[in-house]
């Protein structure tokens, strides 16, 4: 009896039906279709007999199958990457279903060639487009990368990061470089609840014995992050320097609103916590709006959940959140010492290992990086496009462990 022939629709369903329960069978392709050739057969140029022949194709061979033309001819490529085409006949070739691949491990960044074979000079099959999922199987090479597109063909494309993102070849501990590390964080203060309304002494501490840093003048711009007593304000100014300012209204205007101090510290720390949380997920942009909350840089998800949280509104950049935090007094450099809901800030990646951190002034390296602290050695954040968006992470016995440089409560 003829065996009927395996379409690449139908191979697609063959695969998805060895699925486990639950899992999404649409969202899965399967990588390239198989062709067993069983008897000598045709390689062709084109799909009739009046094409010429490439080659004997012999039993044993495996080919990789592209496309089903019709009822009686495959597109199909061999070992050496030659393209051509072959009976369909099960006299000939025997089609196999082919593996499957839980999860796309790439993505189309911009648009590029999608050839037949590792180089610019093999045949272009198709422009993959921005966005399309793609299953990487093999680096050939530096330039290369073989992949199955979501029709389940087989080809290569450029390894370049200005055309694909991707996770494949990461170790079980992936690098955990964030972006911020090779771009220059924006600056995003938070909008000053302040204004100046007379000349006043900014000092050092809440009294007039404190030393005086200068003197504020009419129409500066402060934001207030603490109210200390009824006398004096903790402000910094749009220098970035933490000081302190009479609260009294003949010299400043303020707006300032300790809401969340109406709060049970317990109580404000879970509801920063559970808005973070309502954004798992969102996807990584560097430099990202603080407007919406379609995407997040790890500052701005930072911000945002404690603004949805408490409506505390915190500075927008990372090292304005690290000198926002070292101006309340609360941080440090012992990451056991942190309390759930506190703020984690860390310097650039240098590698996996402690030792590529040794040596290295902590005290004086650049903040790149803010999380919120869950407890038990556990970092809520959002750091890259590739690592998913946001996410949580253990920190123990990571590059995030060696490179955390101190934390502390935000308010």
């Amino acid at each position: 009896m003829k065996k009927k022939l395996l379409t690449v629709g139908t191979l697609f369903v063959l695969a998805s039906s060895v699925l486990p329960s639950g899992a999404m069978a649409a969202s899965t392709p399967a990588t390239a279709a198989k062709a067993s050739v069983v008897q000598t057969v045709n390689f062709r140029t084109g799909p009739d007999t009046d094409s010429s022949r490439i080659r004997y194709l012999q039993p044993g061979e495996v080919l990789d199958v592209l496309s089903v033309v019709n009822d009686y001819w495959l597109n199909v490529r061999d070992a050496n990457g030659q393209t051509g085409y072959v009976s369909s006949s099960d006299k000939y070739v025997e089609l196999q279903p082919p593996p499957v691949q839980a999860e796309p491990n790439g993505t189309i960044v911009s648009s590029v060639s999608f050839r037949t074979g590792p180089s610019t000079d093999n045949e272009r099959i198709r422009y993959l487009q921005p966005g399309e999922a793609v299953w990487i199987t093999e680096k050939t090479n530096s330039y290369w990368y073989k992949i199955t597109d979501k029709n389940g063909v087989t080809g290569y494309i450029s390894t370049n990061a200005k055309y694909i993102s991707t996770t494949f070849g990461q170790s079980a501990e992936p690098n955990e470089t964030s972006d911020e590390d090779t771009k220059e964080e924006a600056a995003f203060p938070a909008t000053p609840n302040a204004t100046v309304v007379k000349s006043v002494s900014f000092r050092a501490g809440p009294s007039t014995d404190d030393s005086r840093i200068r003197y504020l003048q009419s129409g500066e711009k402060l934001l207030i992050i603490d109210k200390p007593n009824s006398y004096w304000y903790k402000a910094i100014d749009h220098n970035g320097t933490v000081g302190y300012v009479s609260t009294s209204p003949t010299y400043i205007d303020s707006q300032y609103v300790e809401a969340y101090k109406q709060l049970d510290p317990a109580v404000a720390v879970e509801k920063v916590i559970d808005a973070g949380m309502e954004y798992w997920g969102t996807p990584y942009e560097f430099g990202s709006s603080r407007y919406t909350t379609t995407t997040f840089d790890c500052s701005d998800f930072v911000r945002q959940s404690f603004l949805d949280g408490i409506r505390l509104q915190l500075p927008g950049d990372s090292r304005s959140q690290a000198q926002y935090v070292k101006g309340i007094g609360k941080a440090t450099t012992d990451w056991r010492q942190l309390k759930r809901g506190d703020l984690m800030f860390f310097m650039s990646y240098q590698g996996s290992k402690a030792s590529d951190y040794s040596g290295i002034d902590k005290s004086s390296a650049r903040v790149t990086h803010v999380g919120i602290y869950l407890g038990n050695g556990e970092v809520l954040h959002t750091y890259s496009i590739s690592s998913g968006g946001v996410r949580t992470d253990s920190i123990v016995g990571k590059s995030w462990e060696y490179r955390f440089l101190f934390g502390g409560s935000a308010f």
